[in-house]
């Protein structure tokens, strides 16, 4: 009995003691070497760039810099719009001949004078598919603009980012020094 008071005393004495230890501050002033440039810093860029490209395309990659992506930007808006307008005309054409088969008058694809003969089956199917082919190209083309708002929003907010000679990629083979085969892997190395 005497031994267990003695361990129980002894143990409450050491825990006491280490802890004591533990209560103690440690300050631990640490200083940031890497300051940022006030001239490379523009935290409204990002959204600059969207508005101007929201409100003409390829304006917010001339803000970027990237005057060559404003012909990108506009070759695939460009294309959009006419694939919208070709397949709304052609909509609007097998429309029109259908409208006119159901009242009996001539259309332009009604087999006659040389023109190219069309069922009443086949208009109905064309007005479908280009219908669906129109909305898809709209669909398309409010994809594309979106798009573009959206890349150069991204690029602005990148241009703002460290990217000098020092961040690099050095791939290197290691060879197993055993059986001379090379070793899968990959490292993170930091140089300052």
């Amino acid at each position: 009995m005497l031994k267990k008071k003695l361990y129980s005393y002894l143990l409450f004495v050491v825990l006491t003691v280490f802890t004591g230890y533990a209560q103690t501050e440690a300050v631990v002033k640490i200083q940031d070497t890497i300051k940022p440039s006030s001239d490379n810093f523009k935290p409204l860029s990002p959204a600059k760039a969207a508005f101007y490209s929201a409100v003409l395309p390829g304006l917010g990659q001339a803000f970027n810099k990237k005057y060559w992506k404003i012909p990108i930007v506009y070759g695939a808006l460009g294309s959009g719009v006419y694939f919208y307008h070709t397949n709304n005309d052609n909509f609007n054409r097998a429309r029109t001949a259908y409208k006119l088969r159901i009242n009996e008058k001539p259309d332009e694809f009604d087999g006659l004078n040389g023109n190219i003969f069309l069922s009443k089956d086949a208009l109905i199917t064309a007005q479908k598919s280009y219908k669906k082919d129109r909305d898809l190209s709209l669909l398309v083309t409010v994809g594309l603009y979106v798009l573009q708002i959206v890349e150069a929003s991204v690029n602005a907010h990148l241009l703002q980012h460290n990217v000098d000679s020092n961040l690099s990629i050095s791939p290197s083979i290691i060879r197993n020094d055993l059986n001379n085969k090379a070793i899968v892997g990959t490292s993170v190395n930091f140089n300052f």
